[in-house]
């Protein structure tokens, strides 16, 4: 055997994985979470995992599903725009990412399940942004089946449909910080919820289905430091592409937010990751300080009011809003009357298992069907005359 055959013995690497896991015992803060604590639905052997430690290891089946294929067509938030610098959903859930695996190495935290989580919590996004989600849950609640929530559908691909229903096994730790990321709720601290199990994690999805504004805490730092900086990573974002659109001005921005945050992306992320590390390091929560967290809410308001509220950012809601109608209406039909043709069946459904098959009703197959789909994979079933065009 020679020298490159008994490195990569598995005794080997399984010694390694172990120096790893020990490592982290060295030097994560006692808020962390260990890499060997990872709790799966089904805690199989997984010949696949291999050397790789739990939470890198969902990261990676994160990166390499076919949901996270299709961020790369799914609109942040303005789409049907000619300009190749404007934010798609794919930017933003690397800078979130970044952002917080930049905040969790300072705060010693486990940067393989923070970028787990930022990797995978946006899957479940349908296309059109948050005006889909909200056109599909009209359409969701019609069908009898309840409202439809990115942050429950993001589960719902990584657990039940993807890999043709198998789902992806991923840890509960990753799927609880992906349910619980709510980059839109205000919050100035949160404290980790950590007592939960599967029981618990399938009684707040159930929950937050139930009731859209119950509120959810991670289980973990990690899944706090992520939902902050899902938060960071949009709020400057969003402000530049307004700018660069004409929807706004630079200084239009109120200079009681501006002094305190800046009036550039730039100056705006650094501020707050700042802030986030300085707030939260060597104690069990992550948290703004008070003066940082009110500028940040202000400008939220300021962002709803000027920007996602603005007349200039919703020139085609009409028309789409008739599409996902037409859409989910047809598809449903289709599905009811067995036309086997249709692009559900050839498409969607083709070789699905059929425990996923058993355990959804035809208005649940419509709404997993439409929510993975890109922006430009949905106008295209529908003839050219009826797709929006592009504008500005």
């Amino acid at each position: 055997m020679d020298k490159f055959d008994a490195f990569t013995t598995p005794a080997i690497l399984d010694d390694l994985k172990a120096t790893l896991n020990q490592r982290e015992r060295e030097i994560f803060s006692p808020s962390a979470t260990f890499s060997d604590s990872g709790v799966r639905r089904h805690p199989v052997v997984d010949s696949a995992a291999g050397y790789r430690q739990a939470f890198s290891l969902d990261a990676d089946r994160i990166l390499h599903s076919r949901a996270y294929t299709r961020y790369i067509d799914k609109t942040q938030v303005f789409y049907l725009i000619p300009n190749d610098h404007i934010t798609h959903r794919v930017l933003h859930v690397q800078l979130v990412s970044k952002i917080a695996r930049t905040i969790g190495r300072f705060l010693r935290l486990n940067e393989d399940l923070i970028e787990a989580i930022a990797l995978g919590h946006d899957i479940g996004h349908t296309p059109f942004g948050h005006e889909g989600e909200r056109y599909l849950s009209e359409l969701c609640q019609k069908a009898g089946i309840g409202g439809f929530l990115h942050n429950v559908q993001s589960i719902q691909f990584l657990d039940r449909v993807e890999r043709k229903g198998q789902g992806w096994n991923l840890c509960l730790q990753t799927l609880d910080g992906i349910l619980c990321h709510d980059g839109e709720i205000h919050n100035r601290l949160l404290t980790p919820k950590s007592d939960k199990d599967f029981n618990a994690f399938e009684a707040e999805i159930i929950a937050k289905k139930a009731e859209p504004d119950y509120a959810l805490i991670p289980m973990t730092t990690e899944g706090c430091v992520v939902r902050m900086a899902d938060t960071i990573a949009y709020i400057g974002r969003d402000l530049e592409d307004a700018i660069r659109l004409d929807i706004l001005d630079r200084r239009e921005i109120p200079g009681s937010i501006a002094r305190i945050l800046g009036n550039t992306n730039g100056t705006i992320v650094y501020r707050l990751v700042t802030d986030v590390i300085q707030n939260s390091y060597a104690n069990h929560f992550v948290a703004f300080s008070s003066e940082i967290s009110d500028a940040l809410k202000s400008l939220k308001a300021f962002n709803l009011e000027r920007i996602y509220l603005n007349p200039k950012s919703k020139v085609h809601a009409a028309a789409i809003q008739r599409l996902f109608c037409m859409l989910f209406e047809l598809r449903l039909e289709e599905l009811e009357t067995g036309k086997r043709s249709s692009d559900i069946f050839s498409g969607f459904l083709a070789d699905m298992s059929e425990q996923y098959i058993a355990d959804h009703s035809h208005p649940e197959i419509v709404r997993d069907y439409i929510a993975g789909m890109t922006d430009r994979y949905f106008l295209h079933q529908f003839p050219e005359h009826l797709r929006p065009t592009a504008r500005f």
